[in-house]
């Protein structure tokens, strides 16, 4: 994926031609005096389409079948979720 840095009013004088380069692939990005402030990145794929291309090019290998259920590995004593404990910690 090949990537161009563009100015602003570059961008706005040629809006449509930078398009046609994202549309092929291309990741723009937007610079303002010089200093990147934005990126535009070509639309991905929906995440069964990215599954599947990864299935025909032999990267991955899946039977179809969903992954069995499983038992947390953590309780948290009291009323309170190991989720929520974790998130506070995080702050």
């Amino acid at each position: 994926m090949s990537q161009t840095i563009v100015g602003v009013r570059e961008l706005k004088a040629r809006l449509s031609a930078y398009l046609r380069l994202v549309k092929k692939g291309a990741v723009l990005v937007v610079s303002e005096h010089g200093v990147p402030i934005g990126r535009i990145v070509p639309e991905a794929a929906p995440a069964k389409a990215r599954v599947e291309q990864l299935l025909r090019s032999g990267l991955v290998a899946w039977n179809g079948k969903k992954l069995p259920g499983r038992s947390p590995v953590a309780k948290a004593r009291g009323a309170r979720p190991v989720a929520e404990i974790l998130l506070e910690n995080r702050e």
